[in-house]
């Protein structure tokens, strides 16, 4: 069983904000903890924050940089379609799904994983734009097969209105960093 914090916990926040964050309130507790009490307790007092500073910053020091997710999303453009899907199926494989193709389906590959089934539609990922119809088309292929999870892939941009219907109707899109980290 995986664990995943709350949301919207205090630990969970510190973790999706910048390294200094968590260390600045480690500090500031490992002070005001210093003047009441004794060394020893301010330091176990400020160390879940010092804790979180450390993850916070091994995170961020693996994630690539604006260039090189600049550059990956170049390179997975300029691939032909095979090549794509084919960099997609390593990816996913590589996140222990069990990769099929559909070939000719309204979806182009189909995942499983501990029971679970997604299906993944990525064959106008060049696109520019990507607007409603094609999130409308994936959503709908879910309704008749009976999905856990509908996932559209693009490397150029999402409209707004496209992410709101992704959003409303729990199509997961993957685009920009999460592309390069996922095909790259």
């Amino acid at each position: 069983m995986k664990f995943t914090l709350p949301t919207n916990s205090l630990f969970a926040v510190l973790a999706r904000s910048q390294w200094w964050i968590s260390a600045l309130l480690a500090a500031g507790i490992f002070g005001a903890t210093r003047l009441f009490l004794p060394l020893e307790m301010a330091i176990f007092a400020a160390s879940p924050f010092a804790v979180i500073t450390a993850y916070v910053c091994w995170k961020q020091l693996r994630a690539p940089s604006a260039g090189r997710i600049a550059a990956t999303l170049e390179r997975l453009t300029a691939m032909p379609r095979e090549g794509f899907t084919a960099a997609l199926e390593a990816g996913w494989r590589r996140e222990g799904y069990e990769v099929s193709r559909a070939g000719g389906a309204q979806f182009d590959l189909e995942l499983r994983r501990e029971g679970r089934v997604s299906l993944v539609v990525c064959r106008r990922w060049k696109a520019e734009r990507t607007g409603v119809e094609p999130l409308r088309e994936l959503h709908a292929a879910g309704r008749k097969r009976e999905v856990d999870e509908l996932i559209y892939v693009a490397a150029g941009e999402v409209t707004a209105q496209a992410k709101a219907f992704a959003a409303e109707n729990r199509v997961r899109v993957i685009d920009g960093a999460a592309l390069a980290r996922l095909a790259g």
